[in-house]
């Protein structure tokens, strides 16, 4: 885990940092190609990436090291499935906060484990967070500590039913690098 990432976030992504891409980072054909082999096999060695990609080790190494310094690859890391953990059930919370409790509702937050994600957003709430829980009686209980705290206001929670579009970022890097879906 790198310095001033809280536990249980992704390597290299402070809470709090800015989502999306840095202004003026730009990713071309050989990036894009690079991303996307390891996005498809993350335990791909530079040395290998290097030989199917047909540059040289110093290139995917310098590739690398920018992507990663330009926060277009944040993180390593393995991608866990919470229900393979014991936490099958998923759900969406919409927050509306107290006027100027941001800073204190987002600390809280942040010491629930089952809270995987917060955003801010803009409509009917402030905060949008996806939950987990082990069961429905679970939920309850996540739900109970996520609003126990004086500067949530109301909560609206909906129960994932099903995924059928996982996060995926392939098709973003190809079109963002202009390659053909499912080239390499």
């Amino acid at each position: 885990m790198s310095v001033g990432t809280p536990a249980g976030s992704p390597p290299g992504r402070p809470l709090g940092k800015p989502v999306g891409k840095p202004v003026g980072a730009t990713v071309d054909e050989l990036d894009g190609r690079l991303i996307v082999l390891l996005a498809r096999e993350p335990r791909i060695g530079v040395l290998e990436a290097s030989r199917r990609l047909g540059v040289a080790r110093g290139t995917v190494q310098a590739r690398l090291d920018r992507l990663q310094s330009n926060g277009v690859i944040r993180g390593f890391g393995p991608d866990v499935d919470p229900a393979a953990l014991g936490y099958p059930v998923t759900a969406f919370a919409t927050l509306e906060i107290k006027q100027g409790q941001g800073a204190d509702v987002r600390a809280h937050l942040a010491t629930v484990p089952e809270v995987l994600e917060l955003h801010t957003t803009t409509g009917s709430g402030d905060m949008l967070c996806r939950l987990v829980a082990r069961s429905n009686a679970d939920l309850q209980r996540v739900i109970d500590r996520v609003v126990g705290f004086d500067g949530i206001v109301r909560a609206a929670t909906a129960i994932v039913m099903e995924n059928p579009v996982p996060l995926r970022i392939i098709p973003l890097v190809e079109q963002a690098a202009s390659l053909e879906p499912g080239s390499r």
